[in-house]
């Protein structure tokens, strides 16, 4: 949480000084393991300070993800059915139906601070 307020406030930065479009698509949640009641916690902390900035789609940890970049293919191609593949593609699909609904996120990032 510390690092995201930080870069937060990187942007915010950066939209003041060097570029005022600058607007966020929105924060992804990676490296999630349903195992773990730290990246539950995590994800519900992130969700309950950023609210809709946060993409519905969460990222897995997963070894196939891990992999694919030592065998220099992203892992759409290296492991199409596999989860992480599977997270992307979903991701992609977001990221595509928050384009077409006016696009940039998130009052709570658009100019947060």
């Amino acid at each position: 949480m510390e690092g995201l307020s930080q870069l937060l406030a990187t942007i915010d930065l950066v939209r003041d000084h060097l570029n005022p479009d600058l607007r966020l698509a929105g924060v992804l949640m990676t490296m999630y393991d349903a195992r773990t009641t730290l990246s539950s916690d995590v994800v519900r902390e992130v969700r309950t300070h950023l609210g809709d900035a946060v993409f519905t789609t969460v990222i897995p940890r997963s070894v196939r993800l891990a992999e694919a970049p030592s065998h220099g293919r992203p892992v759409v191609r290296y492991s199409p059915d596999s989860r992480g593949a599977q997270a992307y593609h979903q991701l992609a699909l977001e990221v595509a139906a928050r384009s077409r609904i006016g696009g940039q996120v998130a009052p709570a990032l658009a100019g947060s601070r």
